[in-house]
């Protein structure tokens, strides 16, 4: 076939680890013998971060805002360890966290249903999309180390100089740590929106909770965003097509989830939707078996995968032994953000090939063939566990069927 040609740019952001070793696997055998792919390329790989004063990732996000549709691969987020490997000048922030921050969006995360991967919670039968506040709490805190006896606190100074004191904590000698959070109401007021806006796209019902009893001033203030922007502006559009807006402590949320049968949307503040996006993955079947876009207010979108690096499967790979790594997630961040990048330019040729791409996957691990952790999961009595490149080989071959 003609090879699809592509007018307008996908910005590209290359990863880490073993994802990125899948990242260049399934552009050779998935993407570029069909498609012309017209890219921004962005290497926001460690080393590149460290070398550029984390620079490429501020970079990256701009060219996203510029062009509308980016596809990311997974990255690190390093730690004490990984200062220590990779030779860091810091400890440089989360480049998801930092990506989110300048695009002020929502993170949409679904995951992806076969046939054969059964949740483990019995009364899942619909999909659960996790909404995933993007923007500050603790990806965008300051933190500090305490080592003597003293004071925090929390000041706030007016434009006017005045100033507001409250205490934080009193440490004594053996000291401890503090970190300050923040938020905006124009970026809640924006998740808010992008919730109600999703729900009324999918006609499914929109839960959100939050820990408003404990945290009367932080987590209050996000209840009170919600309630007022439903009474305002959505709750008439909700009745409309008989979907509901539910809020109740996020501890009772989380007990109503596992007893649902799923077919929810459910908002969630940035580190709940962090944690709370793995469990339902992981639930559903896999970690490498979730959708994951970030929205913005403006009709920015970032594909990517939920899941990280796959470290342990890159050490094994550095030492020439074979891995068995589930590219799932990957292909669906490519097909996400090729069919949103046809879909903004009238390229339906693009659409069809990511929707086609999205089938032959789904075939292929229907089929039995499929990466050691579904066969570990599956209810298919007759499975061939294949190698991370075999698995993206036996997905082309699939898709040459429907080409």
């Amino acid at each position: 076939m003609e090879k699809i040609k592509m007018t307008t740019p996908l910005v590209e952001m290359d990863g880490d680890e073993m994802t990125r070793i899948l990242w260049q696997m399934i552009k050779d055998e998935l993407l570029t013998p069909y498609i012309e792919l017209n890219t921004e390329y962005y290497d926001l790989g460690l080393e590149r971060r460290n070398e550029t004063d984390d620079q490429v990732t501020i970079d990256a996000a701009n060219a996203t805002a510029k062009y509308g549709v980016a596809i990311k691969c997974a990255t690190i987020t390093p730690n004490a360890a990984r200062m220590s490997e990779y030779n860091l000048k810091k400890m440089w922030k989360s480049p998801n966290g930092t990506i989110r921050s300048i695009l002020n969006g929502t993170v949409f995360r679904t995951p992806i249903i076969v046939k054969g991967i059964e949740p483990n919670v019995k009364s899942w039968k619909k999909p659960i999309t996790i909404a995933r506040h993007a923007y500050g709490d603790v990806y965008s805190n300051t933190e500090m180390q305490i080592k003597e006896a003293g004071k925090v606190e929390l000041v706030f100074t007016d434009a006017s100089g005045n100033e507001r004191r409250e205490l934080v904590h009193d440490f004594d000698e053996k000291g401890g740590v503090v970190q300050g959070l923040h938020n905006c109401t124009p970026s809640i007021e924006s998740f808010a929106r992008s919730c109600f806006n999703y729900a009324l796209d999918l006609k499914q019902d929109l839960w959100f909770g939050a820990k408003d009893t404990i945290s009367k001033q932080y987590d209050h203030h996000f209840k009170d965003v919600f309630e007022e922007i439903y009474e305002n502006e959505y709750k008439e559009k909700f009745e409309a097509i008989g979907i509901t807006y539910f809020y109740s402590l996020i501890d009772d949320i989380v007990a109503r989830v596992m007893k649902s049968e799923g077919g929810m949307i459910w908002a969630c503040k940035n580190y709940d939707g962090d944690v709370m996006s793995d469990m339902i993955s992981s639930a559903f079947g896999s970690l490498a078996m979730m959708t994951s876009v970030l929205v913005s207010p403006s009709g920015v979108y970032e594909y990517e995968a939920a899941h990280g690096t796959v470290q342990r499967h890159y050490y094994r790979h550095l030492k020439g032994e074979e891995t068995s790594t589930n590219s799932v997630a990957t292909i669906f961040a490519w097909t996400g953000a090729l069919r949103k990048r046809g879909e903004l330019d009238g390229n339906e040729a693009l659409m069809k090939f990511a929707d086609k791409l999205e089938r032959a996957t789904i075939e292929t691990i229907e089929s039995g063939k499929m990466t050691k952790d579904l066969i570990q999961i599956t209810t298919l009595e007759e499975t061939v566990g294949l190698n991370s490149l075999d698995f993206i080989k036996a997905i082309r071959a699939t898709l040459e069927t429907y080409l």
